[in-house]
């Protein structure tokens, strides 16, 4: 072979390498962020507005959760399928897909005029989410090497995400309370449809699974009707009685749909949910605990911006702000939660996270009786560091020791374990704030739905100390292995 022909071949392989690589890594973060930043924004500036969908619509509290719950019941349950789908054909690809199908729904359900055709463009927004979360997730962890510097990005990525909550809040305020609610959807349109368009530029072109893998379609139904069935089961339970034939029903099906699930993922050739990597202890735990940090976290978002607009009687915009203070807690415990780790170790900062959010609820639930929001300051200042930062270490959990050809998949199934507690936590506080709703006791059952949310949290405590601990070889391996991580950092800045 001739000095020629070497030099084109290597220069073809470098060619290739570098497409795997964002050639401006920081802007390809922003972007990332930016679009983390928008999924986030559409979930708490929806729950601003939802006092005002529940009058301009004429519904109730339970009726109104589904604005939410179809988002949450549709992203949770295809994000695994979503985060396969861009491991096979390009996460990039699918990355663009989503916030082009994201956008869409956003602009049709900013048109509806009633609930029925919310609730659908609400579950479209679900499933391009569910196409956008688990290609953004993995493109941070296989863009950047296991270490120091993909924890750093995950740190930004949690921050990025309590800094959407702030803006949601006090942006979904002032849409409201100065136009209308359909503002809040369609404030996603353009921010989406600039983020698809720049991404072919920024973004790293993934390398597909050239495999004869198909996707498993029969398994993502099964999980999604599941959860749907489940969901509806603890919102009929409250209301109807949990001995009716409606939540019996519904619970049966649930059960039989997942049992479903399960014998189709041990049997398929390329399972939606590989079930064997479900014995890495940490990455059980983090899905567990992630699960109850988004049924805690998301029915707080139902109740209270409900309870300081019915209750209370403040205008939206004071809703927000009122609330951002929560935002910007959890800004400061994702932003430290990689030196975090560093000093007290993954297994502390889990449990350490809930209890402070535990607190924070049980706090948010004694305190609503009071009316005093000074009270309620502290209950916000206690969740949302221990939300946020609870979440990033959950993230960082799950996605570290996991080859790149399966990030999509660990993205996917940590998104959907939060999505799916979201759905059945935003479930149980709507039946227990739309039975308080119907007695006229509104403000005793807002309360039980917080001492619920702080339930949640306290499940997730003991998922942690049981869980990735000192005293478990795997944990112990985690996180002498962030350790390193932050150990070979500082050795780089000393040199």
């Amino acid at each position: 072979m001739s000095l020629t022909e070497k030099a084109s071949l290597t220069t073809r392989s470098t060619t290739v390498r570098d497409k795997s690589r964002p050639t401006r890594p920081d802007a390809a973060l922003l972007l990332i962020l930016t679009v983390a930043f928008m999924v986030v924004l559409d979930f708490s500036i929806v729950n601003v507005a939802l006092a005002s969908i529940e009058r301009e619509l004429h519904v109730g509290a339970t009726s109104v959760q589904w604005v939410i719950t179809a988002y949450a019941i549709a992203f949770g349950g295809l994000l695994v399928l979503g985060g396969r789908i861009g491991d096979l054909f390009g996460r990039r690809k699918m990355f663009v897909t989503g916030l082009i199908v994201f956008s869409l729904a956003s602009l049709v359900g900013g048109f509806a005029d009633d609930i029925e055709l919310l609730v659908a463009a609400r579950a479209l927004q679900g499933m391009g989410a569910a196409l956008v979360a688990p290609a953004a997730l993995s493109l941070i962890t296989t863009s950047i090497p296991e270490g120091n510097a993909r924890t750093r990005a995950l740190g930004y990525y949690g921050a990025t995400a309590s800094v959407g909550f702030v803006a949601g809040l006090v942006l979904g305020g002032l849409l409201v309370q100065f136009f209308d609610w359909r503002a809040v959807l369609w404030v996603n349109v353009p921010i989406g449809l600039a983020a698809a368009a720049l991404a072919p530029r920024l973004l790293p072109l993934s390398r597909p699974e050239r495999s004869r893998q198909r996707l498993d379609i029969g398994g993502a139904l099964l999980v999604t009707g599941g959860v749907v069935a489940l969901v509806y089961a603890l919102s009929q339970g409250p209301v109807r009685g949990w001995l009716s034939v409606q939540f019996g029903t519904a619970l049966a099906l649930s059960l039989l749909l997942i049992a479903a699930f399960v014998l189709v993922e041990q049997r398929h050739p390329s399972p939606l949910v590989r079930l064997d990597i479900l014995r890495l202890k940490s990455l059980r735990t983090a899905n567990l605990v992630t699960a109850m940090i988004g049924a805690s976290s998301a029915s707080e978002l139902l109740v209270i911006p409900l309870y300081m607009q019915l209750v209370l009687h403040y205008p939206p915009l004071v809703t927000g702000l009122a609330m951002a203070p929560q935002g910007v807690f959890g800004f400061f415990g994702a932003s430290r939660g990689s030196s975090l780790i560093r000093r007290i170790g993954l297994a502390r900062l889990l449990v350490l996270t809930e209890a402070s959010a535990a607190l924070g609820l049980a706090l948010l639930g004694v305190f609503l009786v009071t009316r005093s929001y000074p009270l309620l300051l502290i209950g916000f200042a206690f969740t949302g560091f221990g939300t946020s930062a609870g979440a990033f270490a959950s993230t960082v959990a799950a996605t570290v020791g996991i080859a790149n050809r399966e990030q999509g998949f660990a993205s996917g199934l940590v998104n959907m374990s939060r999505q799916v507690g979201a759905a059945v936590g935003v479930a149980v506080a709507a039946a227990i704030v739309g039975v308080g709703a119907s007695s006229g006791e509104s403000l005793p059952a807002d309360r039980g739905a917080m001492l619920a949310s702080a339930g949640a949290a306290g499940i997730a405590i003991l998922i942690a100390l049981g869980g990735v601990g000192a005293s478990s070889k795997e944990g112990a391996r985690l996180i002498d292995m962030v350790r390193r991580f932050g150990d070979g950092s500082r050795s780089e800045s000393a040199a």
